[in-house]
């Protein structure tokens, strides 16, 4: 699937979408992999740790717990509300960590500042992705690791196909196709080249294919309408009931996948970099 471009409506995590996200998202998509990206992070021992795209905090906390006490973790997000829902969650297990709203393509810190920069699911979402990761580059220091994943393609994410599929069937013309951004960099050779343009040697791509799970395919249908910037499309289309979408994609879930406790096979490329 052919790269999409990314609009500023794909990218507005904003209004109810923060809790959304959080709560009916968290496991069914992103704990999985911010567990092992907790565990590659810590692995390399680094001092001063920079967090990109932390959304509402998932693998924020998984770092807190697998870092060492005296590791400096500075948390970033585009998003303000997305990283004010991360803070307060996570509240005084926070212990020391640095919040920074902060745009990836532009980050407002000096060169060689971290030895470690980490990226869960966020670099899909970068306007300009040669940019973004010039930026990690130049925050980090010689030798420092850069460690981020990116989901693979919507065909082997049926998860993501269902809902995308199902959302489409509700719009005679002009579809939202939100999913094909955050599935929009499953291929490999496109993600290498990416990081080798942006100056990183010592690469090492790996292919991962985990399990999320949820209560039920309603919390799972939750998320995944209400929890992602679809919902602004949709809300901006305003010729489909967003209920009825929420109950179409629910259905869809659950036939595929069952239903309660529900669990889904997902497929992610993980990526480690050094910077020379």
């Amino acid at each position: 699937m052919s790269n999409k471009t990314v609009s500023e409506e794909s990218t507005r995590f904003d209004g109810s979408i923060p809790e959304m996200y959080d709560q009916h998202l968290g496991e069914l998509l992103f704990e999985p992999y911010a567990a092992d990206i907790a565990d590659r992070v810590a692995k390399r021992r680094p001092r001063k740790v920079l967090e990109i795209a932390a959304g509402t905090g998932i693998a924020s906390r998984r770092l807190l717990e697998a870092l060492p006490r005296g590791t400096a973790l500075t948390v970033t997000d585009l998003n303000t509300p997305m990283l004010e829902y991360a803070q307060h969650k996570i509240g005084a297990d926070g212990r020391g960590a640095e919040w920074r709203q902060a745009d990836a393509q532009d980050l407002p810190f000096p060169d060689e500042s971290f030895d470690a920069v980490v990226c869960q699911f966020g670099v899909m979402f970068f306007p300009d992705k040669h940019k973004g990761l010039r930026e990690f580059n130049r925050v980090l220091e010689k030798g420092g690791a850069l460690i981020f994943n990116v989901w693979d393609s919507l065909e082997r994410n049926p998860v993501g196909m269902i809902t995308h599929s199902t959302i489409g069937k509700f719009f005679r013309t002009d579809a939202p196709d939100f999913y094909q951004i955050p599935f929009g960099l499953g291929d490999v050779s496109e993600v290498r080249r990416l990081v080798e343009e942006a100056g990183f040697k010592e690469i090492v791509i790996e292919t991962l294919s985990l399990t999320g799970s949820s209560e039920s395919p309603e919390s799972a249908a939750l998320g995944l309408v209400r929890g992602n910037p679809v919902i602004n499309t949709i809300r901006e289309r305003g010729t489909a009931n967003i209920d009825e979408i929420v109950r179409a994609v629910a259905r869809a879930v659950e036939e595929r996948f069952g239903a309660r406790p529900l669990r889904v096979p997902l497929r992610a490329h993980v990526v480690s970099a050094v910077k020379p």
